[in-house]
């Protein structure tokens, strides 16, 4: 459902550094486009996970409203661009998932058909709670630095700094996403943190570089429970981890700004200029 309304705000929106015009907002009820913009009309659809619907609003006034429940992935993609229809707002995309190896094309997947009420909205609550510290975060970085956003193609809630420096082209390799995807999005170094529940168990904090430095696995992030995969070449920390703890919120900012310090101090980063003073 998130990869359909993202390929519309994808279609909508006029492209912009790392593509960060795509990603979806953690809002009060559950995840936005924000306001987009079509010809002679502005709207903004939005995930509410506690009435379960996707909500789409316009400048006009007007408002569609589309269930989420049980239901093929065909049928919601077709209840969702019957909606935009009638309201008036024509939307191009390429018509399946992406970063995905099963990609079925929306229109023809019945194979996909499960909602679960309670699920949607204990992981909307981790994204807000997520949200509230990843923005602290953010705040604590004057360079260029994303906002607090969500990618639905791999389903993750990230921010990321930039150093100001060209990266060497990244490899690509990510499932039903042309290579060029990820040039763009890593064209110039970056430290990124964020939350992916898709990472067994209840999902999991991350933290990398691109690109990464020597030694920067060997760095002792904080706190104990933090460790580094080979394979995903990242700083991982349990989301239960972060749950269960004393204090979540400093925990979970323990993690992202050890990580941050590795990334900043091992690739040279000029600190003095990036950084808001503490």
């Amino acid at each position: 459902m998130t990869q359909i309304v993202g390929k519309v705000r994808l279609a909508l929106e006029p492209m912009v550094n790392h593509w960060w015009q795509v990603p979806l907002y953690v809002s009060a009820r559950g995840l936005t486009t924000s306001l987009m913009h079509a010809p002679n009309l502005d709207l903004e659809m939005e995930f509410d996970f506690f009435d379960h619907r996707l909500e789409i609003r316009t400048s006009t006034g007007e408002v569609r409203q589309v269930a989420l429940a049980p239901q093929p992935v065909a049928d919601f993609y077709a209840a969702t661009m019957s909606a935009l229809d009638a309201l008036g707002v024509s939307v191009k995309m390429l018509a399946r998932p992406v970063e995905v190896v099963d990609a079925i094309p929306f229109a023809k997947d019945r194979v996909h058909h499960s909602y679960d009420r309670a699920a949607a909205h204990r992981i909307w609550l981790a994204l807000a709670n997520t949200h509230r510290v990843m923005s602290q975060f953010r705040a604590g970085f004057v360079g260029k630095v994303s906002p607090v956003h969500l990618f639905w193609g791999g389903f993750d809630l990230a921010v990321s700094r930039f150093s100001g420096r060209a990266a060497p082209r990244h490899r690509g390799g990510v499932p039903n996403c042309g290579d060029w995807v990820m040039e763009l999005a890593y064209s110039h170094e970056v430290s990124s943190c964020g939350f992916w529940p898709g990472g067994g168990g209840e999902g999991l904090f991350y933290s990398y570089i691109y690109p990464e430095p020597s030694g920067f696995s060997d760095w002792a992030v904080q706190p104990k429970a933090a460790y580094y995969d080979k394979d995903l070449r990242e700083f991982l920390l349990p989301y239960t981890e972060v749950r269960t703890a004393d204090d979540p919120d400093a925990m979970l900012l323990s993690f992202f700004q050890s990580a941050y310090d590795a990334a900043a101090e091992l690739g040279g980063w000029d600190r003095a200029a990036l950084e808001a003073e503490r």
